[in-house]
């Protein structure tokens, strides 16, 4: 399939050749999430799995916010006359977008700029790559509004990207890490000023588009699935996919513009 498919109808999606960009649109109210905009999200990434003209995703902000998390006049006030049946769908509706980010092939670079907090911070954790702003201002709410720290999934990524006692510190306080700690901890690949922000996001998403993208999203499934094997598995597993990836054209085309002295041009096959 083609990304002409995919037309949502609560956030805005473009494409800039190879790479789609994601951008929520509700700048006024910091761009929170609804029910609507959270499945919209979800299907996107799903399709994304399939879409073959897209080769890498920026999430980007609007109005100089990310995403504020989950609105609290759509999602949460709804939320108390739900049964237990009903509030299960929506926690794992919001599992299944996090599920769908790390599931599709490309790789996703969150740009974060402002407010970043709750379910926002949850998608540029489930991104691949962070690139903020000194003015990003990043919290895993859950615990200012009575929630457990392990939302969609915080528990088992946030320690892994910034270590046990940090993760443990945020998510058990819900206070705000500011953008040179999330740089200093992990958290952010890079800092860069806002005015910088999104052009070096789409620098970075189009130098990965331009890459060996089918070994891309090898490099993507074995950073899932390695989480929960051993050493021996994992470098067993390794092989293996380092075996499938010399079949491809992609990388006889590595070794004949070596041999020319040439840069290589990837095609993804």
């Amino acid at each position: 399939m083609t990304t002409a498919e995919i037309i949502p109808q609560h956030f805005s999606w473009q494409r800039d050749g190879a790479a789609g960009v994601i951008r929520l649109t509700r700048p006024d109210r910091k761009n929170p999430l609804t029910f609507e905009s959270y499945a919209e999200l979800r299907d996107t990434f799903r399709a994304l799995a399939y879409a073959d003209d897209v080769k890498a995703v920026v999430f980007a902000p609007s109005g100089g916010n990310f995403c504020s998390g989950g609105d609290v006049h759509e999602i949460i006030k709804p939320l108390l006359d739900r049964d237990m049946k009903g509030l299960l769908a929506f926690t794992r509706m919001t599992g299944d977008l996090v599920k769908a980010m790390r599931a599709c092939p490309q790789p996703v670079v969150a740009a974060v700029d402002g407010v970043c907090v709750g379910a926002g911070a949850m998608i540029a954790l489930a991104s691949d790559m962070r690139l903020g702003t000194p003015e990003a201002k990043t919290a895993f709410l859950f615990t200012r509004v009575g929630l457990a720290g392990c939302d969609m999934g915080a528990c088992a990524m946030l320690p892994r990207v910034i270590g046990q006692g940090r993760a443990s510190e945020l998510l058990f306080t819900g206070r705000t890490m500011s953008a040179e700690e999330g740089e200093r901890w992990g958290f952010y690949n890079r800092l860069l000023p806002a005015a910088e922000l999104e052009k070096e996001a789409m620098t970075l998403a189009r130098s990965l588009a331009s890459g060996p993208t089918f070994a891309h999203g090898i490099t993507k499934t074995m950073l899932n699935q390695e989480w929960s094997m051993s050493l021996e598995q994992a470098i067993e597993a390794e092989a293996q996919a380092q075996a499938i990836c010399m079949q491809t054209r992609d990388f006889a085309r590595a070794y004949e513009a070596f041999a020319s002295k040439q840069r290589p041009r990837f095609e993804g096959n």
